[in-house]
């Protein structure tokens, strides 16, 4: 095994985390309420994209989730795709009191994987129907619920607000990318292993 390629348990994994999906519901605070434990009101859209990091421990491993908050707004849409490369886990993210928010969730997973690179099918990834605490639901959770059963994605219902499932949305994606990243780690180490140069060409015999 080459030298400083095993897998320490107690070495920092970076993992980068991108959330994306619609205009104006609430990735920023949905961050902010991971991160600081706050509910941060603000309604100035996100340009372009802002970098916030966690550092936590999952699966008795230290993580510093590097987390990218991106602008959901249309015209943005081309530079923010510019973020997704290199991504270990992706938030999509939705208010369930928007229902032209919830229907985009196809086009923001489609231009995910189609532009980050997934390194395959099964990305890491999950859904969040945020803003339960407002009376006004335009989209059943049977039907967001439906939706990511198909795609195979956790599906969260969560409040920024409220702070109801934001911490348990945002660590099962750390678990699923950490899983992900130790099993990348593990191929590469065995096919490292593969390609040692120990076996002779055989001599022919004519």
């Amino acid at each position: 095994i080459p030298q400083g390629l095993s897998m320490d348990a107690s070495k920092k994994v970076d993992l980068k985390i991108i959330i994306i999906g619609a205009l104006g519901v609430g990735k920023t605070s949905l961050l902010h309420q991971y991160v600081h434990k706050t509910f941060y009101e603000d309604y100035r859209t996100t340009l372009g994209a802002s970098i916030l990091t966690k550092v936590t421990v999952v699966d008795d491993t230290p993580l510093k989730m590097q987390i990218w908050d991106t602008g959901g707004q249309e015209r943005f849409r081309s530079m923010v795709s510019t973020f997704y490369k290199g991504s270990d886990g992706c938030m999509l993210a939705f208010d369930v009191t928007d229902r032209e928010s919830f229907e985009s969730l196809d086009n923001w997973r489609d231009d995910f994987l189609e532009k980050a690179i997934p390194r395959e099918q099964g990305f890491p990834m999950v859904v969040l129907g945020n803003k339960i605490d407002i009376c006004d639901r335009q989209v059943p959770k049977d039907i967001a619920s439906a939706w990511c059963k198909e795609k195979d994605i956790p599906y969260f219902e969560v409040s920024a607000k409220n702070n109801i499932n934001v911490a348990e949305a945002f660590e099962t994606l750390a678990k699923q990318a950490l899983a992900t990243y130790k099993g990348i780690f593990e191929s590469y180490l065995t096919d490292s292993i593969k390609l040692t140069p120990y076996e002779k060409p055989k001599k022919r015999c004519c």
